[in-house]
């Protein structure tokens, strides 16, 4: 399998990590959705990532498209997955999932806004560090609501993993200047989490510095 994209997407990171989890061997190309679309698109028409592209050439496009194909071929093989097949608890892990990489959507329009436009939109940055301070609020809640040390249950599963990406995305991607006033100590229970998942061997292996477009 080969799998389509940069490590310092949380998007891309989660589906190496969870592959890596599941011990399949893939092949890793960090092409840029900048440059590197061109080559994207040959697999995946609108450059986006990440794309895996499965052994009998099949291409599964979306985190969670790829991620659902991983969790149906380790339950077809009698493994349990990163998440429940159905249930409360799979609801509940689908809305911690949301709510994570909803906050790296959030962070994503940030940066771009802040780095490939001028000018800038006042209005929209605003509304963009507001809806990443919200997010961080409720996921800091809903992190200290759990006493054990992944939220999904006995071990890392989709939505610790998920969580775990985000932050440090936006620990790397945002600045100062883009998000001023940010101070990760506001958030305890989160920079608990993000500490305990950087310390997973899956997560060190599975790891590229952000840099983002830099709008040249």
């Amino acid at each position: 399998m080969i799998l389509i994209g940069q490590y310092d997407s949380p998007y891309v990171r989660r589906v190496g990590i969870a592959m890596t989890h599941y011990g399949l061997a893939f092949e890793h190309r960090p092409w840029s959705t900048f440059g590197d679309a061109d080559r994207i698109a040959e697999f995946n028409p609108v450059s986006r990532v990440p794309t895996l592209v499965l052994d009998d050439g099949a291409v599964v496009i979306d985190s969670a498209y790829a991620l659902d194909w991983l969790d149906e071929r380790a339950r077809a093989e009698g493994r349990e997955a990163l998440i429940p097949a159905q249930g409360p608890d799979r609801r509940q892990g689908l809305y911690d999932i949301a709510l994570a990489t909803g906050m790296s959507d959030k962070v994503i329009a940030l940066f771009y806004e802040a780095v490939l436009h001028d000018p800038t939109s006042p209005v929209w940055l605003e509304r963009c560090r507001t809806q990443v301070r919200r997010s961080l609020d409720v996921l800091e809640e809903r992190r200290a609501s759990v006493e054990s040390d992944w939220i999904s249950g006995k071990g890392p599963g989709h939505a610790d993993i998920a969580l775990g990406c985000s932050l440090r995305h936006a620990r790397e991607a945002l600045t100062s200047a883009m998000l001023p006033g940010l101070n990760w100590a506001e958030w305890p229970a989160l920079a608990a989490h993000s500490a305990r998942s950087e310390a997973l061997e899956n997560f060190q292996a599975i790891y590229q510095p952000f840099t983002g477009p830099s709008g040249e």
